[in-house]
């Protein structure tokens, strides 16, 4: 009986198409948001790969005062899912990344994923189910552990329904703030996401 279910369940995942995954951790797929009402014909793929209305405004928010902020001559920014190979067959999307350009511009006329990790990771949100986890939390717990131990600095959480930011770093305690919070990025630059919408705004 056992071994019947476990046949099925590995009949079911094989049934997943790749263009489902939207993360690799060890080996193990972790997939978008709703996936299986893809599988199921009750969404499109469209719909569960994109980005909301609200999380794509914030994130072009803060590029374009990136864009504006930082030395193009010395970093090097990446968004629009940005791939981020940590480990074997485990990967990361990142809604924005800073590297280091002389670090990262080797790859950057490469056709595959980043191994070189960003100082700054800036997430808005997930796109992943995170139904396999214990908690939400355990998703994004795991993620930020992850690209700090391989190497990122700084990893930055915006999240749009409580309006609240969590900032991981390297060696400190983790903070959870609110909006308008000054925001370090690298080097004294900072940005305040409150001011950042009401300047947008007016």
């Amino acid at each position: 009986m056992a071994m019947a279910v476990k046949e099925k369940k590995e009949k079911t995942r094989k049934k997943i198409p790749k263009a489902l995954i939207y993360e690799m951790r060890y080996g193990s797929p972790i997939y978008y948001r709703d996936y299986d009402k893809v599988l199921s014909g009750e969404k499109k793929l469209e719909e569960v790969v994109g980005s909301s209305g609200l999380q794509f405004w914030i994130i072009d928010l803060i590029v374009r005062f990136l864009h504006k902020s930082l030395d193009s001559r010395k970093y090097q920014l990446g968004y629009n899912e940005a791939g981020f190979k940590f480990a074997p067959r485990s990967w990361y999307n990142l809604d924005i990344g800073i590297w280091e350009k002389e670090e990262i511009k080797p790859f950057l006329k490469r056709n595959e994923l980043v191994p070189i990790p960003p100082l700054v990771v800036i997430e808005v949100d997930t796109k992943a189910d995170l139904r396999k986890f214990t908690t939400p939390q355990d998703y994004f717990h795991r993620k930020t552990q992850d690209l700090l131990d391989h190497g990122v600095e700084r990893v930055i959480w915006i999240f749009t329904k409580d309006k609240k930011v969590w900032i991981a770093e390297r060696g400190s305690p983790w903070l959870i703030v609110d909006w308008n919070y000054e925001i370090p990025i690298v080097e004294g630059l900072s940005f305040n996401l409150q001011k950042l919408i009401e300047e947008e705004e007016k």
